[in-house]
């Protein structure tokens, strides 16, 4: 590769130190703690909260995988950037689709997009106060960030929900945390199937259902402060629900058959969607599709969602918001 395109060089700045090795050398990378590692063949050369430092080197460091690569490795410039691309799968989308071929239709665009995690910020301040200010549990969301469930993206400092299938990340929902932003999308090639959720100590426990994972993190908040231990009980964001048809028979939605699939110890549901239209008749709806388990459902008992009781709870005054906000 004699030279790099500008958009390969974009691409290749992407990928944070962790997301890369996963793909490039797993058996490289040694845990030290949580969302903490070491290399074996680098000991002094630590990876945490998205940046890398290499001690024993005058603390040499940086965030990308890029930078290790020229850093550490003594790759070139034009050889590392192919490297990330083709490893990170950016290499692939690069070249224009030839003509004589037919363009993808959307549905197998999405189908064919790799998975990427945003890259991670330096540090998670910015999430922290929007959700601190949102009524969430510091200690809950300390949990989230040394489980690598949650942390802030380097490039609009969104919040990032990730969901994992064991060790491995599937699945990211981006919220927007500055104020008053309504932005809320998820990640291209997140699989439904590992939304983001959080299991609780005790297998068999409870499972709690919520649309968003904000609204799951409040739940967690609203047992702490009634004293119960907020790790007693489970919690699945399902991403967004949608109203069904007429005519048409309910489905499970792929979060929660996903969830159920891992974790075949879940005995009993509560269905814990928005009290509006919408997740009133998905919460009908996806409870006619569970035969073998005890549902309920329970609504907030003042708001919209759980967010909005929380907040209420805590004497905060929550922004009215609507399903059909725009989003950026």
């Amino acid at each position: 590769m004699p030279f790099a395109t500008k958009q390969q060089i974009e691409n290749a700045r992407q990928p944070d130190l962790l997301t890369f090795l996963q793909r490039y050398n797993p058996n490289d990378l040694v845990p030290v703690g949580p969302g903490a590692y070491k290399l074996k063949s680098h000991d002094s050369l630590k990876i945490s909260n998205g940046k890398w430092c290499w001690w024993s080197h005058d603390k040499l460091g940086g965030v990308n995988a890029l930078e290790y690569l020229i850093k550490v490795e003594n790759k070139n410039f034009p050889e590392a950037v192919q490297l990330v691309n083709e490893l990170c799968g950016f290499s692939h989308v690069t070249p224009a689709i030839p003509s004589s071929r037919p363009a993808l239709k959307p549905a197998e665009l999405k189908k064919n997009t790799e998975f990427l995690l945003p890259v991670r910020f330096q540090n998670n301040r910015r999430i922290t106060a929007y959700l601190l200010s949102r009524g969430i549990d510091m200690e809950i969301l300390d949990y989230c960030y040394q489980h690598g469930l949650l942390y802030e993206d380097a490039d609009h400092h969104n919040a990032v929900f990730v969901g994992c299938d064991g060790a491995e990340p599937k699945y990211a929902a981006l919220r927007g945390s500055t104020t008053g932003s309504i932005f809320k999308r998820e990640v291209a090639g997140s699989s439904k199937a590992y939304c983001f959720s959080i299991p609780a100590l005790e297998p068999g426990a409870v499972l709690n259902v919520f649309e968003c994972a904000i609204d799951a993190l409040s739940y967690l908040t609203q047992l702490k402060m009634q004293g119960t231990g907020w790790h007693s009980q489970s919690v699945l964001s399902l991403g967004g629900v949608y109203q069904p048809k007429k005519n048409e028979a309910p489905t499970m939605p792929v979060a929660l058959k996903g969830y159920l699939t891992s974790h075949r110890e879940v005995r009993e549901i509560v269905l814990r969607l928005d009290n509006d239209p919408v997740g009133r008749s998905a919460a009908q709806a996806i409870r006619v599709t569970i035969e073998t388990l005890a549902v309920t459902i329970e609504y907030p008992q003042k708001g919209k969602d759980y967010n909005e009781w929380l907040m209420l709870q805590k004497g905060i005054s929550p922004r009215q918001r609507t399903r059909d906000e725009l989003e950026r």
